[in-house]
């Protein structure tokens, strides 16, 4: 018998559900929210009010464009964290009401663990290539920046993380110190297509291990903005495309580098990256660079999958669910979660 998993995420800004039959995606909606580019960033309060008008049409498109019914869902899996509390509120509540009014059990998922499941989302028509255990995930976004070995579905170890600042606000925090807009992360990407990413230099932390680092390398762009600025005025606007490839570049090379490290050390040839950042244009070409220097077997989730969506999280589930993983109607959603 096929069971067919409902997905809800509203970990942060974005509204989505997402319907999957025995791994094959039938539907996934998302609503976004543009209130939040006036504010440079995710206002929380804005976003959960957002979410509570969203919550319910969304989830009544992604059944409709299913063909299924409402009882025919086999499971509800909904993100409990990391996130705005106050978004995951309210996807949360959802998915407890429906998994009462339908008597169908409740799975909860770690929206990181979701990224990196991704590549699991299986599309009629598509190639459908899925990575052999274990693999390594560089997992990378604007909350995250970790290297995951991946030993199953549900077996997890973090063998290196940020141990400041995440790429995708490095990325952001760039874009708003240059007065670029807001998400800073694909108007870096758009500009930085146009620029010489060898032009300037940037400095680079020094971490022991496979943790990474990005402050310093913000406030050595900021330093480095600031004095030319002093020098030239119209400097930034003269050279915003080849700053902002230089940048890109730096930031690539720091989370490359670790990625390399880690994969000699351990083994693994089966490299994938999740998460918003793995949309990056630039990363996605170096990924695919080094798999064919490194004979590596590379994996880039489709970009529709790369940002939060709801389809991650009914593939997590479905795992989950298949692992005989439930969760009470008692849980609260966290903010924060201290593993996978």
């Amino acid at each position: 018998m096929s069971e067919i998993i409902l997905g809800i995420e509203s970990s942060c800004d974005d509204t989505s559900a997402a319907v999957i039959r025995d791994g094959y995606l039938l539907s996934n909606v998302l609503a976004s929210q543009d209130v939040h580019k006036a504010y440079g960033g995710v206002i929380p309060e804005l976003a959960s009010r957002a979410h509570q008008l969203n919550i319910v049409p969304v989830v009544s498109q992604a059944i409709e464009r299913a063909g299924i019914r409402a009882s025919d869902i086999t499971a509800i899996a909904f993100t409990r964290g990391p996130g705005l509390l106050g978004s995951l509120l309210v996807g949360t509540s959802f998915a407890k009401g429906l998994s009462i009014a339908l008597d169908r059990p409740l799975v909860e998922v770690n929206h990181l663990q979701g990224h990196i499941l991704a590549n699991f989302i299986k599309q009629e028509g598509s190639e459908n290539r899925c990575p052999s255990f274990p693999y390594l995930c560089l997992l990378v976004s604007g909350g995250n920046s970790q290297i995951v070995r991946v030993d199953s579905p549900l077996e997890y170890e973090i063998l290196g993380q940020t141990i400041d600042d995440a790429v995708g606000e490095a990325f952001d925090k760039c874009s708003k110190m240059m007065g670029l807009g807001y998400p800073g992360g694909p108007i870096v990407d758009r500009l930085a297509k146009e620029g010489d990413p060898q032009k300037y230099h940037f400095a680079k932390p020094h971490v022991p291990g496979y943790d990474y680092s990005f402050s310093g390398v913000k406030t050595s762009l900021l330093y480095f903005v600031r004095d030319q600025m002093a020098i030239d005025p119209q400097f930034m606007e003269k050279n915003k495309a080849d700053i902002c490839a230089s940048f890109q570049r730096t930031l690539i090379e720091i989370l490359m580098d670790k990625l390399v490290k880690a994969a000699k050390a351990t083994g693994i040839r089966e490299i994938t990256i999740g998460g918003g950042v793995s949309a990056n244009s630039g990363l996605r070409q170096a990924i695919l660079e080094e798999g064919r220097k490194r004979r590596w077997n590379t994996y880039l989730p489709e970009f529709k999958f790369t940002t939060d969506n709801a389809a991650m999280i009914a593939i997590a589930g479905w795992f989950h669910y298949q692992a005989g993983k439930r969760t009470p109607l008692n849980v609260a959603p966290v903010s924060r979660l201290a593993d996978f």
